[in-house]
Formats: C-alpha cells, structure tokens, sequence
C-alpha cells in the first residue's frame, strides 16, 4: 500500500492535469463563441443568394446551367467524385475526428474513384498512414476558418468541375446542430436538385419581374459559385464549432474524473493517514506499558 507522500504526490499530478483540461475547456468554450458570431454575420448574404436562386427559378423554371441536374432524365453521373474532408488538426475531442473519417470511408466504399480534398492534421495523417492518395491536402490550419479560405478551396473544385475533371462533389463535415447534438454528415454540393431552391408551398408568390444580362443562365452560374463558397465557409465554421464543442464535453469529462479520482485519492490518505496515527498510538502505548512493566519488576 501506498504512503501518505505517494499519495499526496498523486494528487498534486491530478489536481495538475485538472488545471490543464479546465484551460483547455475555457479556450475551446471562447474559440466556439467566437467562429460562431463571425458565421452569424454573413449568413444574411448566403440566405439573401438563396433567395435570388430561387427568383431565377421562378422566372424560368427549366433555365440551363452545368451546376444542376437536367430538368428531366439525363445521364446518370457515375464518373470522378470529389470529397472535400474537414477535420480538426488536434485530438482530446472525443470521437469528432474518428465520426467524419467514418464517412469518408464509407464514401470511398461505394465509389471507389473518388479524389480526396483533405482539410486539417488530423486527416492527412490518417489517409497518409492508412496508404490512402489525398487529390489535394489544404495545409493551413483548420483552426481559424475564413472566407478567403473557403474561396479557395471552392476556386480549386469548380475548376476542375468546370474543366470535367468532376462529376459530383461532396462535403464532409460536422453539422452543428446546437450545444448538445453534433452530427458527421456527407453532403452533395454538386450538381444541385433544382427542388432544393423551389418556392416553398403556400409562400407568398408575388414577386417583381426582373430583366438578366446578359443571360439568366450567366447570373445564375455566377451566383452559384458565391453559393458554392458560402456553404462551404458554413461547413468549416460547423466543423470548428463542433470540434470545440466536442472538446469542452471531453475536457468536462476529464475534470469531473479528476474530482472522482481525487475524491478516492483523499479517502485513501485519510485512511492510511489514521492507520498510521494509530501504530504511532499503539506503539506509544506499548512501550509505556513496557516501561511502566520494567519499573514495577525493578521494585
């Protein structure tokens, strides 16, 4: 059995740690808030872009443009898909990253000729030690998404989906929902379903007539993109926020089992503190005895 300084010593090492995940916990709680606002700011533009593919499409329901499914029948496209992967660049986030790498390899299961666009450390090394080609690695952090970041990312894809280098592009991130419900989810970005931008039934149809140019097709291929870029800017801000968030839960599970263990630690000491003082009593007492015994024989 453990000493009483053994003892102490451990629980100076876990009362340490707890100090290290508490830090870690605030910081991840000030990150969230933070890429949370910034989000919040320019999501009326991305909302008000939906809005005018919408009026495109009330204007001319069956107007032409590379970034949609054909109206009616049309090949079907099995051809090169592109996977844009977003993970976090740390670990000590419980399952964040193993949930989005689950994904991916489920993805790569069903169309095998699929290239990888990897975001965050943590990716990179699992598709490198695991043999898997990575298309592109975007080597700056995913510690700090941007707009001009997420620019990129959309410039690189619709070239090469442009060029028909791609026929289908998936995003796979983090949705986060709210604080308590995060979810790793694989989405199509594209070719878009036309339905995804119909007027919603019972929505107030009227709606002032605008003129294009210099073409309806052209104003919507443009809008597209910024949409593209905006989606994308949401998936790395969910992706960081959930990555933040599944921190602070694994962070609050290691300082409530910090307390647990100091908790038992404490109980230990104590007991082995009072066995202690009572040999010391025991021990006392019986040279005492002893003592008082020899004198009484020496009389």
């Amino acid at each position: 059995m453990p000493n009483t300084k053994e003892i102490k010593n451990h629980i100076k090492s876990v009362r340490d740690t707890q100090k290290i995940t508490n830090a870690m916990y605030l910081i991840a709680s000030t990150k969230m808030r933070k890429a949370k606002s910034e989000l919040d700011k320019t999501t009326p533009y991305f909302t008000a872009l939906r809005n005018e593919i919408k009026r495109i499409f009330r204007t001319d329901k069956e107007v032409d443009s590379k970034y949609f499914y054909p109206v009616e029948g049309g090949a079907t496209l099995n051809g090169t898909y592109a996977c844009l992967v977003i993970t976090a660049d740390k670990g000590l986030a419980g399952a964040y990253n193993l949930n989005v790498i689950k994904e991916a390899q489920k993805l790569l299961a069903e169309h095998e000729d699929t290239k990888l666009f990897v975001v965050g450390e943590y990716g990179r090394q699992f598709f490198s030690q695991h043999h898997i080609p990575i298309e592109r690695s975007f080597l700056y952090t995913a510690q700090n998404p941007t707009m001009h970041r997420a620019r990129e990312i959309s410039s690189i894809l619709l070239e090469m989906f442009n060029n028909g280098e791609l026929d289908k592009i998936y995003v796979i991130y983090t949705d986060f929902k709210n604080g308590l419900n995060s979810e790793a989810i694989c989405t199509r970005i594209l070719p878009f379903h036309r339905r995804q931008f119909t007027a919603t039934p019972g929505a107030e149809e009227n709606y002032e007539s605008f003129e294009f140019s210099p073409s309806i097709s052209s104003v919507l291929d443009n809008v597209i993109q910024s949409y593209v870029s905006g989606f994308i800017y949401s998936a790395l801000v969910d992706s960081f926020c959930s990555e933040q968030n599944a921190r602070m839960t694994a962070m609050n599970s290691a300082n409530q089992n910090a307390e647990k263990i100091i908790d038992s630690l404490s109980v230990q000491f104590n007991l082995v503190r009072q066995a202690a003082i009572t040999q010391e009593i025991t021990e006392v007492s019986s040279g005492a005895r002893a003592q008082k015994l020899k004198h009484s024989k020496g009389v």
